[in-house]
């Protein structure tokens, strides 16, 4: 039996084996539950302690991620509104730029399309000139041809260009000369020569003139190639640097109707043109030749200074050589006279003889007149007595 006292009261009461095995048990069962309790509720407590620990710092961490995410994120919008900005003032300055290039293109385009539309206008005007020049000058010797005859619409011609190259001659080519050719010693002659000189006297420009027309109503109608090889001889005999032909022949060629055509690949330095050009193809021709005056001048220099030394030279040679003939000559010339003289010696000599020869005879013969007298001239000779007869007796 086991006895067991009561906490509450303090009595003693006895139990057995069973029933304390029992009350054991309870009371262990009841301590179990109440430690098992307990524990529980430590573990909850733990728990909870290690939840709100854990959830502190998992905010705390979560906080500080925050905190840094915010930053990055403001740093990111920082960078973003930085980007922002710098795109904007890049789209700025280069919508700016792009409307400034648009603004100059289309200046530019503008001020192209105004000087092209002037250049057209001006190279229309030009044409239009030209053509309605063309035209009327076409017309007006066409007129002229329709009252004249075929030669005079020729002489008509010439005088038109001669009048045309005097009404500017003073102020475009006063050292020029441009008359007829009338110069006939190779048999054939061109219609006008045209010199032009720098001050200094330098050739600058020559050209040989041909003017050709004809009457429309003429039956047999010439071409500008019939008069070309003429041309180019009478350029080559008279010295001229350039040939042309100022003609209305073919008027309906379109080739010539242009105004200045080159001939070259027929004959050098050759052109042919309508009456109209005659004046710009002088002054094409003469300015060009301007512009290689200079080295025309130098060539020339030098050309002089050669021909100075070539003619020294060939002086001194026609000199040495003229001096040697003349030695040889003289030379030759002296013997022949020293003979000569000893030949005329010996000729005097012989004169001196004669002359003493005949100086003896005269005296002999001088001696016997002296013995001549009248009475021996008469002797034998009645007629001669009878005529002295009378000369005295008268």
């Amino acid at each position: 039996m086991h006895e067991i006292i009561c906490p509450h009261c303090a009595k003693a009461f006895k139990i057995d084996e069973a029933g304390y095995a029992n009350i054991l048990k309870q009371v262990r069962d009841s301590d179990f539950e109440k430690q098992l309790h307990e524990r529980l509720e430590l573990a909850e407590q733990e728990k909870q302690s290690a939840i709100e620990l854990a959830t502190a710092k998992a905010a705390s961490e979560l906080q500080k991620a925050a905190a840094t995410k915010d930053a990055e994120i403001q740093e990111l919008k920082t960078k973003i509104a930085s980007i922002e900005i710098e795109k904007k003032i890049a789209i700025t300055e280069a919508v700016s730029s792009a409307e400034k290039e648009r603004d100059k293109l289309q200046s530019d385009l503008e001020k192209a399309e105004l000087e092209k539309q002037l250049a057209e206008k001006s190279l229309k005007d030009k044409y239009e000139t030209q053509i309605k020049d063309r035209d009327d000058a076409i017309e007006r010797l066409r007129d002229m041809k329709a009252r004249l005859s075929t030669k005079m619409v020729g002489e008509t011609l010439e005088q038109h260009c001669e009048t045309e190259f005097n009404r500017i001659r003073a102020t475009a080519f006063p050292r020029a000369y441009f008359e007829k050719d009338n110069d006939v010693r190779t048999g054939s002659k061109g219609d006008y020569v045209f010199r032009d000189w720098d001050e200094a006297g330098t050739d600058i420009v020559s050209i040989m003139f041909e003017m050709k027309n004809e009457d429309d109503k003429t039956a047999t109608k010439k071409k500008n190639e019939d008069f070309l090889k003429e041309l180019d001889k009478d350029r080559i005999e008279k010295g001229c640097e350039y040939a042309v032909l100022v003609s209305l022949l073919e008027p309906d060629s379109e080739l010539y109707n242009m105004g200045i055509v080159d001939v070259f690949h027929r004959f050098p330095k050759m052109y042919i043109v309508r009456p109209q050009f005659f004046i710009p193809i002088i002054t094409l021709l003469r300015n060009a030749a301007m512009n290689s005056l200079q080295y025309k001048s130098e060539l020339s220099l030098m050309k002089a200074q050669n021909i100075d030394i070539t003619n020294f030279e060939s002086e001194l040679e026609t000199f040495k050589s003229a001096f040697a003939k003349n030695y040889d000559l003289a030379s030759k010339r002296f013997q022949t006279a020293i003979s000569e003289i000893d030949k005329s010696i010996e000729h005097l000599q012989k004169t001196k003889e004669a002359l003493l020869g005949t100086d003896r005879n005269l005296r002999l013969a001088n001696d016997k007149a002296q013995d001549v007298t009248i009475k021996k001239l008469n002797r034998g000779n009645p007629t001669m007595a009878a005529k002295f007869a009378d000369l005295k007796a008268t």
